[in-house]
C-alpha cells in the first residue's frame, strides 16, 4: 500500500465545505481559527485573491486554479488589493451549503471555502509536518500534468455542485472536498520543491515512523477490545513497557487513558453543525449575522 492511502486509512479525514463566495471589487474575507482539528481551505474558481500572511512575510496572490491549505489553522485574511473599504455582503441559506455575495460587479471572485476534519489526535501529526500554507495549481502543465487534470476535472465537479442545490448535493461536496484533500496531497509531492515533512513520505517512507505506529496504535485502541500489549505488538513493539513510554511520550497520555477517553466522548469529527462552519467575514450588514460574526460566537462558545 502506498504511503498516502496508508495515511487516509490509520487517519481519517473528512471534507466539508462551508461557503461559496461571489465578491465585486472591493471585498474583504477575514476567517478562522477554526476548531483546534481543522485545516481551512480556499478554491478559487475565478478571479484573484491576496492573503496576507499572519506572520507578517510577503502577501501571496491567488489566482483562478488555485486551492490553498492552512494546516497552521490561523486566523487569515484575504482582499482584492484596492485598498478601498469593502462593500457590505449578505449571507444566504442554501440546502447544502452558504452563500456569501456583495453588489460588485468588477473583477468577481467566485471562491469556494471549506475545511478537512482530522479525527484528534491525529490532527498534530498533519499540523507539525504539512507546511503552514500549501498553494497547489488544479490544471498546471509539466510532469505534475496528470493529477492537476484529476484535480481540476474534480474541483469542476464541486462548482458544478455548488451551483444549485441538488439533490445529495451536501454528500457530494463533502466527498468530493475529502477526495480534494488527498489530490492537493499527491501533487504537492510531486513537484520538485515538495515542501518536507509528511510530503517527503513519497521519496522517502521511512521518515515519521514513529508518528504513523502511533497514529495506527491510537487507532486500534479506539475500535478494538485488544490488550495494551497486543497493540503494542501489533504496531511492532516487542516490549510493552517501551510501547507505553512511547505512546505517552508522544500522545501526551497513556495508552488506557487514551482509551478511556474514547470511551467516554465517543469522538466524531463533524459534532458542530454544519451552520456553525461558516467563519468567513466579508463586510458586515444589519440584516443578517456576517460570517465574521458566526466564528466570533463559535469561538466563545469554544472557551
Amino acid at each position: 500500500m502506498d504511503w498516502l492511502s496508508r495515511l487516509f486509512e490509520t487517519m481519517p479525514v473528512r471534507g466539508r465545505l462551508d461557503l461559496r463566495c461571489s465578491y465585486g471589487v472591493p471585498w474583504r474575507i477575514e476567517q478562522g481559527p477554526g476548531e483546534p482539528n481543522e485545516i481551512p481551505y480556499h478554491t478559487v474558481l475565478a478571479g484573484s485573491a491576496i492573503l496576507d500572511d499572519p506572520a507578517g512575510s510577503r502577501p501571496l496572490q491567488l489566482k483562478a486554479g488555485d486551492i490553498l491549505l492552512l494546516p497552521g489553522n490561523p486566523r487569515h485574511v484575504m482582499h482584492d488589493c484596492s485598498g478601498a473599504a469593502p462593500l457590505p455582503a449578505r449571507n444566504r441559506t442554501a440546502l447544502n451549503f452558504t452563500i456569501s455575495e456583495n453588489l460588485g460587479s468588477d473583477e468577481r471572485l467566485d471562491l469556494l471555502c471549506g475545511h478537512f476534519a482530522i479525527t484528534p489526535p491525529h490532527d498534530r501529526l498533519l499540523r507539525s509536518y504539512l507546511p503552514p500554507r500549501l498553494v497547489v495549481h488544479a490544471g498546471a502543465a509539466g510532469e505534475q500534468k496528470e493529477t492537476a487534470a484529476q484535480l481540476a476535472g474534480l474541483v469542476t465537479l464541486m462548482r458544478r455542485e455548488s451551483a444549485d442545490d441538488h439533490l445529495g448535493g451536501r454528500a457530494m461536496l463533502n466527498a468530493l472536498s475529502t477526495a480534494m484533500f488527498a489530490l492537493v496531497l499527491r501533487l504537492a509531492s510531486e513537484t520538485e520543491d515538495a515542501p518536507r515533512g509528511i510530503l517527503a513520505l513519497a521519496g522517502h517512507p521511512r521518515l515519521l515512523l514513529t508518528d504513523i505506529r502511533m497514529t495506527m496504535a491510537a487507532n486500534e485502541l479506539r475500535r478494538s477490545s485488544l490488550s495494551t500489549g497486543a497493540v503494542a505488538e501489533a504496531v511492532g513493539y516487542q516490549s510493552e513497557a517501551a510501547f507505553q513510554r512511547a505512546f505517552k511520550s508522544h500522545m501526551g497520555i497513556t495508552p488506557a487513558q487514551w482509551r478511556k477517553t474514547q470511551e467516554a466522548t465517543g469522538q466524531e469529527v463533524f459534532a458542530r453543525p454544519a451552520a456553525a462552519a461558516a467563519g468567513a467575514t466579508p463586510a458586515e450588514t444589519a440584516e443578517v449575522d456576517s460570517p465574521s460574526r458566526a466564528g466570533q460566537k463559535r469561538e466563545r462558545r469554544s472557551r
